[in-house]
Formats: C-alpha cells, sequence, structure tokens
C-alpha cells in the first residue's frame, strides 16, 4: 500500500528525481509553456503552483525560500515579478496542462504545462522567430545572388 507516499517516482533515483523537478520548474518559470511528457508534468504542477504563492507572498523570506528551489536568479525575478503580479486575485489554478499526442520513438504521452495567460508571450516569441527566419531567407537569398554574379564575373 502506498499511504503517505505522494508524488511518482518517474523512474528515478531520489538525487536525480529532485534536480529533473528543479531543472522543469525553473524553465517553466523562466519560458511560461514548456513541452514534456504527461507524468512530469502532472509531477511539477504543484510544484509550480507553490512557487507562485511563494510570488505572491512578495516577503523576503518567500523569495529566499523560491531561490533555494529554482536553479536560476532570473526565474526568482521573473516570478516575483511578473507571474506573481498575474495571478494577484486568483486563489490556485495558476497553470494549464494540454495533451499534445504520442512522441516518435517510444511512443510517450507528450503535453505542454503552461501557465494561464502566457498566449500573449507566445504569440510575441512566435512573431520574433517568424521575423528572425524571414531576416535569414533574404540574407540567404542576397549571398546566392552574389554568389552567382560572381562566378558568372568569373566566366
Amino acid at each position: 500500500m502506498r499511504h503517505l507516499n505522494a508524488g511518482k517516482k518517474l523512474g528515478r533515483n531520489t538525487a536525480h528525481r529532485r534536480a529533473l523537478l528543479r531543472n522543469l520548474v525553473t524553465s517553466l518559470v523562466l519560458e511560461e509553456r514548456i513541452q514534456t511528457t504527461v507524468p512530469k508534468a502532472k509531477a511539477i504542477r504543484p510544484l509550480a503552483e507553490r512557487m507562485v504563492t511563494l510570488g505572491k507572498r512578495g516577503s523576503l523570506h518567500a523569495r529566499r525560500q523560491a531561490a533555494s528551489y529554482l536553479l536560476d536568479a532570473q526565474a526568482v525575478a521573473k516570478l516575483f515579478d511578473s507571474i506573481a503580479l498575474r495571478f494577484g486575485d486568483r486563489a490556485g489554478g495558476y497553470t494549464r496542462i494540454v495533451k499534445t499526442g504520442f512522441r516518435h520513438g517510444d511512443n510517450a504521452e507528450m503535453a505542454y504545462i503552461e501557465f494561464l495567460g502566457s498566449e500573449a508571450m507566445q504569440a510575441a516569441k512566435r512573431k520574433q522567430r517568424s521575423e528572425r527566419l524571414e531576416r535569414k531567407a533574404v540574407a540567404q537569398k542576397k549571398a546566392t545572388e552574389e554568389l552567382g554574379r560572381k562566378s558568372e564575373e568569373s566566366e
């Protein structure tokens, strides 16, 4: 019987599991949306929500508790400065898990875990990426045209 044994082991020993969960929660705070397997997403949900609760508290002690768990000072700053403010009047339920299908290779069930209200940030990231790809395509087109001109001149 599994009485009083909360949480899944995820097929890892204690130190590996703790490091994995800390890495995932830190990445979630920094990126606001990550793709992972469904069991990992379900495992980090309560930890991420606990971090948001610490951010909403806003005290120095809460900041130090979050800093002792998160692996990056930028993540702590973002948690307290932007994410916690977004959920100021909400009493829990800060994350969403969206199943996305199965991974090729091992058929593991994949999902996105994200903070609610991160859609604007994701749209901005998509726009930046498309602009970057457009600039790259224009640069490649110029380079090929220039290379064509040089080859014509040498002939």
